[in-house]
């Protein structure tokens, strides 16, 4: 009997992204990630190759080796070894930030075969740079707290949306569907199907959604006459990539120094999909992960140089598809590595895949690209936005993303050195985050947002952190009733590095107290309902919180019903009976509830008490922020009330 329950001990502890999966399901969501991340993967050697003058010969090389690079790639960094690889279901592929800086070095080198090897010449140093500067850019990530993560993996997900539109629409380029009706049937039929397949079925089913709503669609498509395979019949059987196919690499410094700019700023992205995968996945990322991820892509980056193909990054497209399916195994990523490899050597393969329609692949696009943006609103969930600046920071960065996504046209009218900024939402709005970040949150005083007072006497938390201890027992003291050594232990907790972390300390403090001290803090609580409350004799928090559901102003009827219940719960407990009347839907669900926690046990009851105070304290502390932010607060409760 042991032997047969150590294996499974063993396995249960493992963390899902390590989970080795039956092969089976591996090459099913395998397949699933590489129709997912197919047209993104072959879009930038085709943009490339028709700007500076390739012949398509050529073009299919560079597809090839591309696929093939990019299944080399997404191994090391889902498996890694040594120091490399961040080993986390992240799939690897070439960058959009890349092509414009690669257009324009390949144009001033004459264009052609001659300017490839001038941008391959420029790939391979910037990746070995990028392999070297890793552990010390992991360094800055102090500097990417969750309001500069959130907005960048929120700016991630909205960015990609027009990229999905497009391929709904028919696509792009000269091969493109135009834009009609049944091309919007084929995308919202397969997005339509995804949707279903989620909500009806679980398991399995559920996780390969993306993989079925795509060939569906594509097979809808093909009988109507919308998916075309010929390019298979022509497609070679193999085409093996060789080094360097095109010749040796020639160097340039203007050209070095430029694509060393491009993955400076594939770092900051890179960065944003490690933490949204890791907040995903549900593994804490740090800084040596950030380290290992950067390493993957400057060496996945110099093999592209080698095997020519381009700079690599982590794809946001298919963090998408992880949330989506919720299969979070490497192998997996893995193993769709594997597959593209298999087609970057099978030009047929390619094909086969490549025939997948616009319209098709625009559709579940959609929903992969939007849940990007869900992670990040999750991790904008933890930023303090009653500190104001921190609505600055995303409000500002997603603002300029959106802009220049919107409208790329606004690429042409800065200068050539700063088109590769404006010319990417992505890019744009990521320093952004990271520049404001820096000044509100790292440059000059920070005294941190108003946690108590009134306008124009405000307390900031910075203050709060010097105060001694009767200064903030005097300050909050009024979160409870009567005793204030939880708000006594509150201050030990000192500093507080947000709102979030004082407020924290405050339930802290109450659940560590001892049973009598916890006993004597409930005794204080007034009854529910009482003329003592209502005649402001409790204090003004305890008229606040009576007042929300009308209990200080209760007919005689009401007034007597709730104080038999009260009565009789003090005679059974020796404590009065404690709720967050906030909290409540009703004053009938108040009535209902003291019913109900009449039949319960004494400690039961005096856990429940705790809780209720907890809350009860919680809403008082969102009063004293309120009222330190009259503004902020306003507007919040104007917007929610919309």
């Amino acid at each position: 009997m042991k032997a047969v329950l150590r294996p499974s001990s063993r396995q249960t502890s493992r963390h899902p992204v390590d989970q080795l999966l039956p092969p089976g399901k591996l090459a099913v969501y395998g397949a699933q990630h590489v129709l997912a991340f197919y047209a993104g993967a072959v879009i930038v050697p085709i943009l490339l190759a028709s700007a500076i003058g390739l012949s398509t010969e050529q073009l299919i090389h560079l597809i090839n080796a591309d696929l093939f690079t990019c299944g080399i790639a997404s191994i090391i960094q889902s498996v890694g070894f040594w120091k490399v690889g961040v080993r986390l279901p992240l799939l690897q592929g070439v960058t959009f930030t890349a092509v414009s800086p690669m257009i324009a070095i390949g144009l001033a080198a004459g264009g052609g075969t001659d300017g490839l090897l001038v941008i391959y010449g420029a790939v391979l140093v910037a990746g070995l740079a990028t392999f070297f500067i890793a552990p010390f850019f992991s360094k800055l990530i102090r500097f990417f707290p969750p309001v500069v993560t959130g907005s960048v993996i929120t700016i991630i997900g909205l960015a990609l949306l027009p990229v999905a539109a497009g391929d709904a629409v028919g696509g792009a380029g000269p091969d493109a569907a135009p834009t009609s009706g049944k091309n919007m049937a084929y995308a919202l039929g397969t997005l339509a199907l995804i949707v279903l397949i989620q909500r009806v079925f679980k398991g399995f089913m559920a996780t390969i959604a993306v993989l079925i709503g795509l060939v569906a669609g594509t097979l809808v498509a093909w009988a109507f006459g919308d998916a075309h395979f010929g390019a298979v019949g022509d497609a070679a059987w193999a085409g093996v990539t060789t080094p360097f196919y095109f010749g040796w690499p020639k160097f340039s410094v203007a050209a070095i120094i430029s694509m060393v700019v491009v993955m400076l700023i594939t770092a900051v992205e890179t960065t944003g999909d490690v933490f949204a995968t890791g907040e995903i996945v549900e593994k804490r990322i740090g800084r040596e992960d950030i380290a290992r991820a950067l390493r993957a892509d400057g060496l996945a980056t110099t093999i592209g140089g080698v095997f020519n193909s381009f700079p690599y990054t982590c794809f946001a497209e298919n963090v998408g598809l992880v949330r989506l399916t919720r299969v979070r195994s490497r192998w997996v990523v893995a193993t769709a590595g594997a597959i593209m490899i298999v087609i970057g050597l099978l030009p047929k393969a390619g094909a086969i895949v490549a025939g997948v329609p616009h319209p098709v692949l625009g559709g579940a696009a959609l929903a992969m690209f939007a849940t990007v943006a869900v992670v990040g609103f999750q991790t904008l969930t933890k930023v303090d936005f009653h500190d104001h600046r921190n609505v600055v920071i995303v409000a500002t960065s997603v603002g300029l993303a959106m802009y220049v996504t919107a409208q790329p046209q606004v690429a042409q009218a800065v200068p050539d050195w700063a088109e590769i900024i404006f010319g990417s939402g992505i890019t744009l709005g990521s320093l952004t985050a990271i520049f404001l970040n820096i000044l509100f949150h790292h440059v000059g005083k920070n005294f941190g947002p108003a946690v108590a007072g009134q306008p124009g006497d405000t307390v900031r938390l910075d203050q709060v952190n010097k105060m001694t201890r009767e200064e903030f027992v005097e300050t909050f003291g009024g979160l409870f009733q009567g005793p204030r050594w939880a708000v006594e232990r509150a201050w030990d907790m000192r500093p507080y590095a947000d709102t979030h972390a004082l407020r924290r300390s405050f339930q802290e403090a109450l659940f560590s107290g001892s049973r009598d001290e916890q006993r004597d803090l409930i005794q204080a609580y007034p009854q529910l309902g009482s003329q003592f409350v209502a005649d402001g004799l409790s204090g003004e928090a305890s008229l606040r919180d009576q007042s929300d559901k009308g209990l200080t102003f209760l007919g005689d009827p009401e007034r007597d019903q709730l104080a038999a219940i009260t009565s009789e719960y003090e005679q059974r407990f020796g404590f009065p009976l404690v709720i967050s009347v906030r909290d409540a839907e009703s004053y009938d669900r108040i009535v209902e509830q003291g019913r109900e926690r009449l039949g319960n046990c004494e400690n039961q009851e005096h856990a429940a008490a705790l809780l209720e105070i907890a809350k009860i304290a919680g809403y008082r502390f969102d009063d004293f922020v309120s009222d330190a932010n009259p503004i902020h607060s306003a507007r919040t409760r104007w917007s929610s009330n919309r």
